[in-house]
């Protein structure tokens, strides 16, 4: 007769480390369904230069929120037994590794984004609205440095879900 091992370790990124976590059923479904979340954004997925926009790379992280808040909710007090159960450790990833990321980016790329409508403004005729080019803005290399930086972090968290979701890592060819 064999037997389901529930309790095993994870490394999580953001300085959060590893952990040790039970997996229950409530764990695993919730697991699973914020793995397709992540694992499906474009945020886990490389943004080559010249490829994707930078606010939406942005607006996808801060979609995170909601979608955690809400599989969360769902999951209930079942996914919140002790600080190394799911719950916990998802906040723990939205607040240590995704906000501190948003917050300086989001400003950042709003100040760039404010001075091209203000400069498109004084040449556009009423009702025209400015086109911003994120091809222009000079951070542009630093924000793509930091974005694989945190897509790094996101997608060993991504891994760490897939295991706690019980998803088999595929066989090497």
């Amino acid at each position: 007769m064999g037997f389901k091992i529930t309790d095993f370790s994870l490394n999580l990124p953001f300085g959060i480390g590893g952990v040790t976590i039970a997996r229950t059923e409530a764990q695993r479904k919730a697991a699973w369904t914020l793995y397709v979340e992540y694992a499906t954004r474009v945020t886990t997925q490389s943004l080559a230069p010249g490829q994707g926009s930078f606010r939406e790379a942005l607006s996808s992280l801060y979609r995170l929120f909601e979608v955690t808040r809400e599989v969360l909710r769902e999951a209930g007090p079942a996914v919140a037994d002790g600080p190394n159960s799911l719950g916990p450790l998802a906040i723990r990833v939205l607040n240590e590794g995704v906000r501190p990321f948003l917050v300086e980016w989001h400003t950042r790329l709003g100040a760039f984004e404010d001075e091209q409508r203000l400069a498109q403004r004084e040449q556009l005729a009423p009702g025209v609205e400015p086109v911003i080019d994120e091809g222009g803005w000079d951070q542009a290399g630093e924000f793509r440095a930091a974005l694989d930086e945190l897509r790094q972090g996101l997608n060993g968290y991504v891994e760490a879900l897939a295991e706690l979701a019980g998803i088999e890592k595929p066989k090497k060819r």
